[in-house]
This record gives structure tokens, sequence and C-alpha cells, in this order.
């Protein structure tokens, strides 16, 4: 319900977690039917760089990913390659699925490696040190920073305004336009969510369901404790 709600809000997209929500292609599936009418491009974040996962959210529909930890070029390449069929990748074949509504979407082979984006998620020192690398694979539709992990991994665990891990994100942007490529990031804060903006991020995902909900409801119970 949730899902559907926020797919009627208007956001250009939305992110459905696997990797940090109790998420699998079980429960992702009813989030696509309830999604079904949405204008919200709908995006996966998927729990790790492997190709059968990749394989089982296309199959269910997705074409929008998001893969975390990527921290070379060419883990950036395998994340592109899982969602290519053969010869441009390893994608396995199968004949009827959700993905191609069953095996009724004229053309579907021919044309579904173009129509797959992939994002790759910076959040690493190797990460950073290697993003041009990555920013430059063949495939890769943009870069994503994911701020969190990336201000642990400098050493500033839960302090990602850490000017350190604030200079790490502005070159990953910087790498990230060098190369043609769009990049966003996570900014819950709003102050943060602008200022990456004005850096340059061009998708920005600026809140999560619980969340708002938390916020929310902390903010209908405090008014009525006074």
């Amino acid at each position: 319900i949730s899902t559907e709600v926020l797919g009627l809000a208007g956001f250009d997209w939305l992110v459905l977690d696997a990797e940090h929500a109790p998420n699998d292609v079980t429960t992702l599936i009813p989030q696509l039917m309830a999604l079904k009418g949405s204008s919200s491009a709908q995006v996966v974040r998927v729990p790790t760089n492997e190709p059968i996962i990749i394989k089982r959210m296309l199959d269910i529909g997705f074409y929008n990913f998001l893969v975390p930890f990527v921290e070379t070029a060419e883990q950036a390449a395998q994340a592109v390659a899982s969602t290519r069929y053969p010869p441009e990748g390893i994608r396995g074949v199968s004949v009827s699925h959700r993905g191609n509504m069953f095996g009724t979407v004229p053309d579907y082979f021919a044309q579904s490696n173009k129509n797959i984006s992939i994002l790759v998620q910076i959040e690493s020192q190797t990460g950073v040190d290697n993003v041009e690398a990555i920013a430059a694979t063949e495939g890769v539709d943009g870069v994503f920073v994911g701020p969190s992990d990336l201000a642990a991994a400098l050493g500033h665990l839960g302090n990602a305004s850490h000017p350190e891990v604030q200079r790490a994100i502005q070159h990953i942007f910087a790498s990230a336009k060098k190369h043609g490529k769009p990049s966003g990031i996570l900014a819950p804060v709003e102050a943060d969510a602008r200022r990456y903006l004005e850096w340059g991020a061009t998708f920005v995902a600026v809140g999560s369901d619980l969340g708002v909900f938390r916020s929310a409801t902390q903010k209908l119970a405090d008014a009525f404790k006074k």
C-alpha cells in the first residue's frame, strides 16, 4: 500500500530496495503491480552484483537497476553484462515471464538490451579511486553515491557531512559529469539534497517511506502530548 501511495505522489523515480529492506522477487512483484499506473520510474536496488539476482529482477519486470558497492570498472561491466542478452551479455533466456508479459511483447528480445538502465553505487575509497573508469564503462548509465557507507569507509561512520566525505562526493559528481553520465545520491535532509543538486547531481533520493512515516507519526504524537 505504501508503494502505491508513493506512486501517486508525483516523484520522478522510486527506488524499491532489496539491499537494506526485506524485499525479494515475491514481495517486489505486488509492488510493481501497485505502480502500474504511476508516472514514477521504478528502480530496483539489488542486494548484490550477482547475475542470477539481476536476471530474476529483469524477469519480473524491472528495467532500471541500482547496483550497490561497485568498486571497479570490471564490476561495473559485470553488472551491465548481467542485464544484456547474448552476445552483448550473459542474461539467461526465458521465453515467458512477467517482464515480457508472458511472451506477448512483440520484439522483446530484440529491444530488451536497449531499454535497460544501470546505475552503479560508489560507497568505498576504492570506488572513489576508480570512479572515472567506472563512469566510462560502456553500458553504465549513471553513478550514485551511497553516503553512509562511503562515510564509514573513509573513517567517519555516521558523519556523511565530514569535509573529507563531502570532497569525495564532489569528486564523484565531477567524474560522472566528465564522462557524460548523470550522478545521484541519497539525501533525506533537504539542505543536503539542495546542496547536491547545486553540485550537479541530477537524481536525488530525497526520502524514504519509513522516514516519512516515522517523521509524520512522531509529529502527530508530539502535537497531542503537549
